[in-house]
């Protein structure tokens, strides 16, 4: 099964009716998705009480991806605000709860840094986290190319089978070294990740710093034939997994949820148990 949503619920107008307050933006979210990718859990640990009520405000079905804190993956900078290791993933465990209780826990996803390469080192660090977040559907995504490396792509993938690791799988410009080549191979049984940060090969190749690089970086509108391309690969993916998380990460535009809404139509793909629905700005475009 294709269960498609998108990056984090509160920038995407264009599914929110005039007037919208911020609190009440997810549950109109969950009118038009199964699932979507928290975010702010990777800059903070998220209280559980956060936890509790986006479970409240999204309709059974509902699941959520949720991206690892910074501090597990190595991108936060400097140090921690948690005396150990051992107290920071705890911290992050006790957060997931609430989801996994409530069975609304997807994938837990594992993004590494850029500076994150294939050695000894780091294999064994991935050996740990897993080993720490045992009992929870994990998701690892690369950044740097030395994984799939051809020398290195099937010990990758079967390492990620042996540890139980779900593959996150991007859609991300093809610019040499600089980029994570596209795998189309599952990992594990039930679940795979799919993740489209667009194609927009200069900003890839000169990331901006500051404030705007992610404005500039997932800066893409996906063409009518690149959602044809990505409905043909899913279906072959479907013969390897059960289900496929497929998230439109190319919202530095806005286009993410069209883009969203044009695979679902062109795909001829819907949803039951969604929550209740109110006009949209995609219902005039639907009338």
């Amino acid at each position: 099964m294709i269960l498609t949503g998108l990056t984090g619920w509160g920038d995407h107008d264009r599914l929110y009716p005039p007037g919208i307050r911020q609190h009440e933006k997810l549950e109109e979210y969950s009118a038009h998705f199964p699932v979507v990718e928290l975010d702010s859990s990777f800059y903070a640990v998220q209280p559980r009480k956060n936890m509790e009520k986006w479970i409240r405000q999204t309709p059974e079905r509902f699941s959520f991806i949720v991206k690892a804190y910074q501090g597990i993956t190595g991108h936060e900078r400097g140090e921690i605000p948690f005396s150990s290791k051992k107290e920071m993933f705890a911290a992050f465990k006790a957060s997931l709860e609430p989801m996994k209780e409530a069975q609304k826990l997807a994938v837990v996803l594992c993004q590494f840094p850029p500076w994150f390469e294939c050695n000894k080192e780091n294999v064994a660090y991935l050996r740990y986290v897993r080993e720490e977040l045992a009992g929870f559907p994990c998701a690892l995504e690369f950044r740097h190319a030395s994984w799939f490396h051809e020398e290195w792509k099937e010990k990758t993938l079967a390492f990620m089978k042996q540890e139980e690791w779900i593959h996150s799988i991007c859609d991300e410009p093809q610019i040499e070294e600089g980029s994570v080549p596209l795998v189309l191979r599952a990992t594990d049984p039930e679940k795979t990740l799919v993740r489209l940060h667009g194609r927009n090969k200069e900003a890839w190749r000169r990331p901006v710093q500051g404030e705007n690089w992610r404005n500039v970086r997932y800066l893409y509108d996906y063409s009518l034939d690149e959602l044809k391309f990505w409905h043909e690969r899913l279906q072959l993916l479907e013969k390897q997994t059960e289900n496929i998380f497929f998230i439109f990460n190319n919202n530095s535009g806005r286009h993410a949820a069209p883009n969203a809404k044009t695979f679902l139509e062109t795909a001829g793909i819907s949803y039951d148990g969604l929550a209740s629905r109110q006009m949209s700005l995609f219902d005039d475009m639907e009338s």
